[in-house]
């Protein structure tokens, strides 16, 4: 995008680089960076590192990169220009006039605008006489107050197949504007018209962390399938990244959060004071929402029903978020089959007492193992121990093992010793396996893995690499370019996306601008910037001269050469194999 080197280096000068990350992520200084756990990929030991010296970042880990903006593209799901003016708003600049296409901004915006005006089309239907059921759903099913149905912005989609879209229209929205937003959508019959996307079901506003409405969630009231309907992917809303109320909860002064399955769970647990309750969006736990968690949470509180589904969807929580390391606690649903249930059955205080008892995963693990055996006979102890050790040989914390190695010895009257000599054993087990895994994975990567970003590259590894070492060459030492501008080609490029990033580079320096990984981000999207930055950091594998760009920019021309010679048509191989060794003896 045209956005001017001067406003760039402006906006650069003015963020402080380690005040936006850390507002997203936890760091630690190391030396003059910093480093923390990658928000972009799950992992236990931190990969991702900060430069605030030249304002840009880089995991080892996945390989995600860039500079500030790119940071707010990945982490924000922005385009370029909403990322650059996220920041200039954070820091008080103005966005320049013009000179940029901010198209898919102006789109985004439409879709909120679409959105917020029709969770005032639904919430006004609620509290329409004849829709006296709807709100009595909220009011008397739900035991829910006018201020909470107000708070949540409850609504009510009527049994009409254009109501909403004659309102929308009414109020300046096109079709596309609607259809885009997943408001309406679009007969599969032939010369089919567009129709209302909800129909005669209450609906929940899906707000976003800064405030837009980016969705609904909607249920019939009686028997119609399906029972539940939700907002599409739009621009605006990707559900397997949204989280329920979050935008309620994490302004409410706790560094915890309540995981809920359901939006009425959550209503429920804020109108009882729990106002740091919160539920995905979507069937199941992903890794972004458990990511975006993490960003407002150092303790999470897992509150899933007690059926099999609800269990099965608590196992991989825990999973997802162990390796995230915040803290986990379990809720034990005595007494009712949800939250909302509970509360409204005992009352607030008994679930702030279940919260209180609340086990930790591990805790939570090793009781439910409890159940399965009668500890009573030698053969339960022995298979309950056995289920233990293999739980314990997962937990990190040595001090976390040796509590409760402890606590269960004594409980069954067992020999301490022989738990911890056991234990030791199933870890070493578990360690060699996890190598062999990972040696297995590596492998297999190396042979299958398919370079997504330049897929070129495999087939011609000797030029790429010669491609990505001028890249690299040039982007740290611009004024190498005076001496080489006129060795230098696209045309010698045999990868495409190294060309284009060649193209980029080469184009600013012919017009004698300094080039640095901000001034092409905007060309790229986040992945590909994630590389170019891989490149920039490779300086210090080359001795940074003219003579070693002269070098592969020579490798470049003997592949060229190579590659005519071998789509020439020869009438047998021996005048092939002739051809190319007298091309190499020209070129020794």
């Amino acid at each position: 995008m045209a956005i001017s080197d001067d406003f760039l280096t402006e906006l650069r000068s003015r963020v402080d680089t380690e005040d936006v990350i850390s507002s997203y992520i936890n760091l630690k200084r190391r030396g003059k960076n910093l480093i923390g756990l990658c928000p972009f990929h799950n992992e236990k030991t931190p990969s991702f590192t900060v430069y605030p010296e030249n304002g840009s970042f880089y995991c080892f880990g996945c390989g995600a990169g860039g500079d500030m903006v790119t940071f707010i593209r990945r982490i924000e799901n922005l385009d370029y220009v909403e990322a650059v003016k996220l920041l200039a708003d954070r820091v008080g600049m103005k966005m320049p006039e013009d000179g940029y296409d901010d198209t898919l901004s102006r789109k985004r915006q439409r879709i909120h605008e679409a959105n917020r005006e029709a969770a005032r089309f639904f919430h006004t239907q609620l509290l329409k006489s004849e829709n006296e059921f709807a709100l009595s759903y909220f009011t008397k099913d739900r035991a829910l107050s006018m201020n909470t149905v107000r708070h949540f912005g409850l609504g009510f989609a009527p049994n009409s197949w254009n109501m909403l879209l004659n309102h929308l229209q009414s109020k300046g929205f096109s079709l596309s504007e609607m259809y885009e937003a997943n408001l309406i959508r679009k007969s599969e019959k032939e010369n089919g018209g567009y129709y209302d996307a909800f129909r005669n079901r209450v609906v929940i506003p899906i707000i976003g962390v800064r405030g837009n409405i980016i969705g609904f969630g909607a249920r019939v009231l009686d028997d119609t399938k399906p029972k539940y309907l939700n907002t599409n992917d739009t621009l605006v809303y990707k559900k397997s990244k949204e989280v329920f109320a979050l935008n309620f909860a994490k302004s409410s002064g706790e560094r915890r959060l309540i995981l809920c399955e359901g939006y009425m769970d959550v209503i429920s647990l804020h109108q009882a004071g729990f106002t740091y309750a919160v539920a995905g969006c979507g069937t199941a736990l992903t890794q972004e929402q458990a990511q975006l968690i993490s960003r407002y949470a150092d303790e999470v509180i897992l509150s899933y029903d007690s059926d099999e589904a609800g269990q099965k969807a608590l196992q991989k929580a825990i999973s997802i978020f162990s390796q995230l390391g915040l803290k986990i606690k379990v809720l034990e649903l005595k007494g009712g089959k949800d939250p909302d249930d509970i509360i409204r059955k005992y009352g607030k205080e008994r679930f702030k007492a279940l919260i209180d008892g609340a086990a930790n995963d591990l805790e939570f693990r090793i009781l439910a193992e409890k159940e399965k055996y009668d500890i009573t006979s030698d053969d339960g102890k022995v298979r309950f121990l056995t289920a233990v050790v293999d739980i314990l040989s997962r937990e990190e914390n040595p001090i976390e093992r040796e509590v409760y190695v402890s606590r269960i010895a004594n409980e069954l009257s067992v020999d301490k010793t022989a738990i911890n000599l056991q234990l030791k054993q199933t870890i070493e087990k578990r360690r060699r396996a996890v190598e062999k895994t990972k040696f297995g994975e590596m492998q297999k990567s190396l042979r299958f893995q398919k370079d997504e970003i330049n897929p070129e590259k495999r087939d011609n590894i000797r030029a790429a690499k010669a491609e990505e070492a001028i890249i690299t060459l040039l982007m740290n030492n611009n004024e190498f370019y005076n001496s080489l501008k006129n060795e230098l080609s696209e045309d010698l490029f045999v990868t495409d996306f190294n060309r284009r990033v060649f193209s980029a580079v080469i184009n600013r320096l012919k017009d004698g601008k300094f080039v640095d990984i901000e001034h092409i981000s905007g060309m790229f999207n986040p992945a590909e910037v994630g590389r170019i930055t891989q490149m920039y950091m490779n300086r210090k594998a080359f001795l940074n001269t003219v003579e070693e760009c002269r070098d592969c920019i020579a490798v470049l021309h003997r592949e060229k050469e190579a590659k005519a010679l071998k789509n020439q048509n020869f009438d047998d191989d021996s005048e092939w194999l002739k051809s190319f060794e007298s091309l190499k003896e020209r070129k020794q």
